[in-house]
């Protein structure tokens, strides 16, 4: 399974660091990894799998929320 896209209300387009986010998510996301170091911030993110098998939105506003309408 191919890693989704963030919903562009938190992750913009035209976001500098796009690519290196996209790229950091899908191999985390690939290797089944609950998260990835930012590469402008440093900061663990959650992939989208890890958020999914949670089974609910928390709410906080996380990247590769799978639950973001």
């Amino acid at each position: 399974m191919e890693a989704p896209e963030p919903h562009p209300s938190r992750l913009a387009a035209n976001h500098p660091y796009r690519r290196e986010i996209l790229d950091a998510h899908a191999a985390a996301f690939a290797a089944g990894d609950a998260g990835y170091l930012d590469p402008q911030t440093g900061l663990f993110v959650l992939t989208a799998g890890f958020l999914a098998s949670r089974g609910t939105c928390c709410g906080r506003g996380c990247r590769h929320c799978p639950y973001v309408k």
